[in-house]
C-alpha cells in the first residue's frame, strides 16, 4: 500500500488531501513519524523519524493521532481482495504482503493481469492505492513493488532478472544496512554485478553467512516460498513520553505500564519468551538496549518486570533525561504462557 496510515487519514479527513501530513509523533517534537503522506516525503519527512526533526525540515507539517483499529479494518478488507485470487497470501505488515499466484483461483491466466485486477479492485472498493512488484520469487518482487511508488505495477520476467540484479545497488539487497553497504563500497562493491564477481567463499569470508544469501540472490535465486503463517520472533512494548522522565520512580512506574502490555501480548498469543530486553532512548535520542537471557522460557508479569528493573541498574542515569522505555521478549518456546490472564487488557501488535 502506498503511504498506508496517511492515506486512510486523507481518505477520511478530506481536510487533510493534499497537505504533508505525519501520522504518529506530534507537534511538541516529541515522539516519531510512523508513516508520512507524499506531500511531506517531499520535503524529506520519512518515517521512524523522530517529529522534532520531521518539523525542521517541514513547518507546515500537520500531525495526525494514530487510527490503528480503522487501519486493521482496511487491512482486512484488503486481504478479502487478495483472497479471491489465491489463497496463497504471506502478510508482511497491516500493508504489505507476498501472494503466490500460481495457483490461480480464478484462471486469469497471468500474473501481471491478477496485480492489475487487485489495484483497481483496491481503488475502486477503498478508495487507496497499492503497488505491485510481480515476478518469480519473493526477493525480486518485493524490489519491484518498490521501483514505481505511488500507484505502481512493475514486472520483471525470468530473462530479465539476471541484468536487473546486476544493475541492483548494494544497499537495495536484503540485510545490506547502512553499515554493511558502506564496508562493500568502500571495497569497491556498489552492485550486483560487482558482488557476483566474488565467489561464495569469498562472500562468506567478508560477510559471515549473508554471504551464502549474497551470492545466490544475485544470481536471481531465492527459493524461499510464500508461508501462510509467519512465525513471531520477537513480542514488544514501548512508550514515548509526553515530559522526559528524571527518576527512578517515575521510570519504575512505566516499565510497570510496558510489562502489563506485554504479559498480555505474550497471554493472548500463547508466547513465552527466555530474552528479556529493555530499549531505553535518552533526551539526546541516543538509544542504548540491555537484556538478560533466563534459564527457563517465562510469560509473567512480576518476572518480566523485575528483570528489566534489574536491567535498569545497568544503565547511565545520572543526569540524563529518558524520552522512550521499551520492553520486549524473544527466544520464544511453544510451552504455553503462565500468567495472569485477568490484569487488564490492551489493544496490541504483534512485531516481527
Amino acid at each position: 500500500m502506498d503511504a498506508f496510515y496517511a492515506s486512510v487519514e486523507q481518505r477520511d479527513f478530506p481536510e487533510l488531501r493534499g497537505k504533508a501530513i505525519a501520522v504518529g509523533g506530534s507537534p511538541n517534537g516529541r515522539g516519531v513519524v510512523a508513516t508520512a503522506s507524499y506531500e511531506a516525503r517531499k520535503f524529506g519527512v520519512k518515517s521512524a523519524m523522530p517529529s522534532r526533526q520531521a518539523l525542521n525540515l517541514c513547518a507546515e507539517l500537520i500531525f495526525v493521532r494514530p487510527r490503528f483499529e480503522i487501519y486493521k479494518s482496511v487491512s482486512a478488507a484488503i486481504r478479502a481482495i487478495f483472497m479471491r485470487y489465491t489463497d496463497l497470501i504471506e502478510p508482511l505488515s497491516l500493508d504489505e504482503a507476498y501472494l503466490d499466484v500460481t495457483e490461480d483461483k480464478l484462471g486469469i491466466g497471468s500474473a501481471l493481469d491478477i496485480a492489475m485486477q487487485i489495484k483497481n479492485a483496491i481503488k475502486e472498493e477503498l478508495n487507496l492505492t497499492a503497488s505491485a512488484g510481480v515476478s518469480s520469487n519473493k526477493f525480486v518482487a518485493k524490489i519491484a513493488s518498490d521501483m514505481n511508488k505511488p500507484d505502481g505495477l512493475t514486472f520483471i520476467g525470468p530473462s530479465k532478472i539476471a541484468s536487473f540484479m546486476e544493475s541492483l545497488p548494494v544497499e537495495r539487497f536484503f540485510g545490506v544496512g547502512k553499515v554493511t553497504a558502506k564496508r562493500m563500497k568502500s571495497m569497491h562493491l556498489h552492485n550486483g554485478a560487482d558482488l557476483k564477481r566474488l565467489t561464495e567463499q569469498d562472500l562468506v569470508r567478508y560477510f559471515g553467512k549473508s554471504g551464502k544469501f549474497y551470492y545466490r540472490i544475485v544470481r536471481g535465486i531465492d527459493e524461499r516460498e510464500v508461508r501462510t503463517e509467519r512465525v513471531a520472533k520477537s513480542l514488544a512494548a514501548e512508550d514515548t513520553f509526553e515530559h522526559d522522565l528524571i527518576t527512578i520512580d517515575e521510570m519504575h512506574t512505566e516499565l510497570g505500564k510496558l510489562a502489563d502490555k506485554v504479559s498480555e501480548r505474550l497471554y493472548r498469543h500463547n508466547l513465552r519468551g527466555r530474552t528479556i530486553t529493555l530499549k531505553l532512548k535518552y533526551s539526546d535520542f541516543r538509544q542504548i538496549t540491555r537484556n538478560q537471557s533466563l534459564p527457563h522460557p517465562v510469560g509473567d508479569y512480576q518476572v518480566i518486570l523485575d528483570t528489566v528493573k534489574q536491567l535498569l541498574e545497568h544503565v547511565d542515569l545520572i543526569d540524563k533525561k529518558v524520552r522512550l522505555l521499551g520492553i520486549s521478549l524473544s527466544n520464544f518456546s511453544e510451552q504455553p504462557v503462565i500468567g495472569n490472564k485477568n490484569r487488564n487488557s490492551y489493544q496490541l501488535e504483534l512485531f516481527q
